[in-house]
């Protein structure tokens, strides 16, 4: 009887054992079928690279070596758009507690063989609003890319735009109305983040081996940090999606200039007393033309001015940027605001890719992606906006003395 009754409690031994593994097995099962349902959800997420990143981009190989992609003004133009995506996505990860494993941001530069260096966190809310992305050696060389391809920048710095997420649209719209108020952003803790981050790598690579870049507000931010970079002889190569153009300050400027142009003309319509006065008022603007013609083309001054030539791509249906459009007026306004405008010999003072597909939605002509779309069709118009000369005036106006020429 007790050899039977231990075969029993053996029996029972094994069973329970048995039950166990049977739990723990049905646990680990469960575990994966939900990881595998997490998996399933971040790869259906419309911010996944692969499903609304770009599809005829291609990743670097060994073919960059002989003929680099990024020579390719298309190609360089969607993959630093896909970079700015890259910000988005940082912040939208950070609010939504995403891990290293789930994260959506990363797919946007590490197929390009770059890597995050360093975030810019706006010290007010926390929220990320730019990243420095630079060449990842050891990740191209896993793809036999032995070397940097040519026209690739060995660092990006890459600013937002305004993000409509409850825990940074505070702040993202406070530097709205700064610039809708004053034109300028030299006032947000942004501005000088991205100043000292772009001059950081500026000074480790070379200004000619970094770029940066921007969408909406932070293309507002780029144009006015590389244009202060510039003034100290220091150019990057910009590319600007979607600037901002409109503001109080440019509307009352442009109110004023009408003013001043409608004056003049009816001026040259006083009686004769009031010529010789006339002919005062004109001798002093024309020696207050010709020290600033002077300033602009001057061998120290010019040597540097042609150096910064920033890439702005506006689409006409946008009515934040579409008035870089608007072209410098009449000859009689350009002769009247000669000293508004920017230079005259030939010189480039932007790049700016106009994109028209006839009327489209606010949301549509504003957003990113429509920048690595496969039916993109852009066209060049060089030095013909009025607004772009007058954004980079100051630069152009700078005196011989304060332009300084640094060693890239």
């Amino acid at each position: 009887m007790a050899k039977r009754g231990v075969e029993e409690v053996v029996v029972v031994t094994l069973e329970e054992k048995g039950g166990a593994m049977a739990v723990v097995v049905e646990e680990k099962e469960k575990k994966e079928q939900k990881e595998n349902e997490k998996e399933e959800e971040e790869e259906a997420h419309p911010y996944a690279f692969h499903v609304s990143g770009p599809r005829n981009v291609a990743k670097p190989n060994w073919r960059d070596l002989i003929n680099s992609s990024w020579k390719d003004t298309n190609y360089k133009r969607s993959v630093i758009a896909c970079f700015i995506q890259a910000v988005y996505l940082l912040e939208l990860d950070r609010q939504e507690n995403r891990t290293v494993e789930t994260a959506l941001a990363p797919k946007w530069w590490m197929t390009f063989k770059y890597k995050l260096t360093q975030t810019l966190i706006d010290e007010r809310d926390g929220s990320i609003f730019g990243a420095v992305l630079e060449w990842d050696q050891s990740a191209a060389l896993a793809d036999f890319v032995l070397i940097r391809p040519s026209g690739a920048p060995k660092a990006v710095l890459v600013l937002r735009g305004t993000l409509l997420k409850g825990p940074t649209i505070r702040r993202d719209i406070e530097d709205d109305l700064r610039f809708l108020a004053w034109e300028s952003l030299k006032g947000s803790v942004r501005f000088k983040g991205a100043l000292e981050a772009l001059r950081t790598v500026a000074e480790r690579y070379g200004s000619s081996n970094v770029c940066i870049a921007g969408h909406s507000l932070g293309a507002g931010f780029a144009l006015q940090v590389g244009k202060a970079l510039a003034k100290e002889g220091i150019y990057v190569d910009a590319h600007l999606f979607n600037p901002p153009s409109i503001s109080i300050a440019m509307s009352l400027r442009n109110f004023g200039e009408k003013a001043g142009f409608a004056w003049k003309r009816l001026k040259s319509m006083l009686p004769s007393s009031s010529e010789p006065q006339a002919d005062c008022d004109e001798e002093i603007k024309d020696n207050s033309l010709k020290s600033w013609l002077g300033n602009i083309y001057g061998d120290k001054a010019s040597m540097g001015l042609k150096q910064w030539v920033p890439h702005l791509y506006v689409n006409n249906s946008d009515y934040i940027c579409c008035h870089y459009t608007d072209p410098e007026g009449t000859t009689e306004e350009n002769e009247a605001n000669k000293e508004n405008t920017g230079p005259t010999n030939g010189q480039v003072a932007a790049k700016l890719f106009v994109m028209s597909k006839g009327k489209q939605k606010f949301l549509e002509a504003h957003g990113l992606e429509q920048w690595w779309s496969d039916d993109l069709d852009l066209q060049l118009a060089i030095n013909k906006s009025k607004l772009i000369s007058r954004q980079l005036k100051s630069l152009y106006s700078l005196p011989a003395s304060q332009v300084t020429k640094r060693p890239r």
